[in-house]
């Protein structure tokens, strides 16, 4: 692997398990054992790192987020597709542990970081829409417009949620599933009398998915 790219890799590791702020650009040529101008040559400084990562980050959810609006989702494709959504922010959480400080730090990623949150209300209210055409989902408009301005929040603010209640690492990959299983808690109350049946196949995919090796839940 070319220097550059392990720079990233290293840097994204260390800001998502110590948080961007409490890592220096001297931490990261330590941790890959190079001097820091050999760092300073690829990068001149946190700004163009904290710019390369969210440049990556941005692109790939931009793919991940067009997907609704592009080839309608299976009923059954739902869960899955959220886990997508949520370990593609769990593996760039250094952006979301302090969405309002990072952008105060990094004023050139505002814009774009805004962008993606009108994007997940957009692939948010593609979702209810494709439901309520296949006669699942209940709900008017205006209804829709709020659960997927819902959900959109509820995917954007759910790690930091869940880093202030503070009971597990910052790496726990449970919280994903978690905050799965929470969008779908928003949706299930406007599909009628599939409603039961749809919290049940939910909750029957999560605990499958948050069991250990030997069987037993997390």
């Amino acid at each position: 692997m070319k220097t550059r790219e392990r720079i990233i890799q290293v840097s994204l590791e260390l800001f998502n398990n110590e948080g961007e702020p409490n890592v220096t650009t001297v931490d990261i040529s330590n941790e890959m054992n190079i001097s820091p101008g050999n760092l300073y040559y690829h990068f001149r400084g946190k700004e163009e790192l904290v710019g390369e990562l969210f440049a990556r980050f941005y692109e790939q959810f931009n793919v991940i987020l067009r997907e609704p609006l592009q080839n309608p989702l299976r009923i059954a494709d739902y869960w899955f597709y959220l886990v997508v959504v949520f370990e593609h922010i769990h593996a760039n959480r250094f952006l979301y542990r302090n969405i309002s400080l990072i952008i105060q730090r990094y004023g050139q990623i505002q814009r774009p970081f805004r962008r993606l949150i009108h994007m997940k209300q957009d692939a948010a209210r593609a979702i209810c829409l494709q439901l309520r055409e296949a006669g699942i989902l209940v709900a008017d408009d205006e209804r829709i417009e709020l659960l997927s301005r819902s959900i959109a929040l509820t995917v954007t603010y759910w790690l930091n949620f869940d880093n202030l209640l503070g009971q597990r690492a910052a790496g726990d990959e449970h919280l994903i599933h978690d905050g799965v299983l929470q969008v779908l808690s928003l949706i299930a109350p406007y599909l009628g009398t599939m409603q039961q049946e749809f919290m049940s196949g939910a909750l029957a995919i999560y605990a499958s998915a948050t069991k250990d090796p030997t069987g037993a839940a997390k």
